[in-house]
């Protein structure tokens, strides 16, 4: 059989593998082709199988030059046979031997607590005075000691607590303001407090009622509202605020009686 005759096969390889025999080639100057026929002969070699067309136990002869350019099937004219370098054989792995662990170290003994030293003229902790058979002039026990006592409550504000409820006194009636809108005025259908006079504006004031507060304000009445004889505009209302409207007195008040 002739050695030389070479076939085109079809095989898997691994990616890995045929990256390293691309370098390979690159490096040696010679086709992969010929890398992998080495690499067949030497691993039949290897395993004592004789290579196709020699007698059993003849020695192989030396392998063919490296081709002059890589991808060429075979030796080119001329050139100077090159032998690839045997593989390094790899190196035996060194046991690492895991450092001796550290004996347990003894636990040492909790240092004793001292105990403080009795006073002098007590037995056991115990004062004198409540010890028998043993006095001592001018002792005496400590006063118990008490929680603090608890600061007292703030009083009301003047105006009123919030959502407290508010009365108008007016001609001698006591009128409860329980709207968010409590209107005075001429008017008898748009007033909650009507005042049948002619200063008095159809819409003169308001009793406005906002977050739990109470405020009197104008609503740009001709005549307006005076408090301490002083035109305003508007006003939180207190306890016992008295307004005027022209010559009719409006006095306010948180009480119920």
């Amino acid at each position: 059989m002739d050695q030389s005759k070479k076939t085109m096969r079809h095989f898997y390889c691994r990616d890995v593998l045929w990256e390293t025999f691309e370098q390979m080639a690159n490096d040696f100057d010679c086709s992969i082709d010929y890398l992998i026929n080495e690499s067949m002969r030497y691993y039949a070699r290897s395993k004592n199988y004789p290579s196709a067309g020699a007698p059993q136990g003849a020695q192989q002869s030396a392998p063919p030059a490296a081709p002059q350019h890589p991808g060429a099937s075979g030796p080119g004219p001329g050139a100077a046979p090159r032998r690839p370098p045997p593989p390094a054989p790899a190196a035996a792995p060194v046991p690492v031997q895991a450092p001796p662990s550290a004996p347990p170290q003894a636990r040492r003994p909790a240092p004793p607590v001292p105990q403080p030293a009795p006073i002098q003229g007590m037995q056991g902790g115990v004062p004198p005075s409540s010890q028998p058979g043993i006095s001592r002039p001018g002792y005496a026990p400590p006063p118990p000691s008490y929680p603090p006592a608890a600061p007292p409550a703030p009083a009301p504000a003047a105006g009123g607590a919030a959502g407290q409820q508010l009365f108008l006194v007016f001609s001698g009636q006591r009128y409860p303001v329980g709207k968010d809108q409590f209107i005075i005025g001429r008017g008898s259908k748009t007033s909650d407090l009507p005042i049948k006079d002619g200063n008095i504006s159809r819409k003169h004031a308001a009793v406005i009622r906002r977050n739990g507060t109470f405020y009197i304000k104008d609503l740009g009445s001709t005549n307006g509202i005076e408090y301490k004889g002083m035109r305003i505009d508007n006003k939180r209302i207190d306890e016992g605020d008295v307004f005027h409207l022209c010559d009719y007195e409006l006095r306010f008040t948180y009480r119920a009686d």
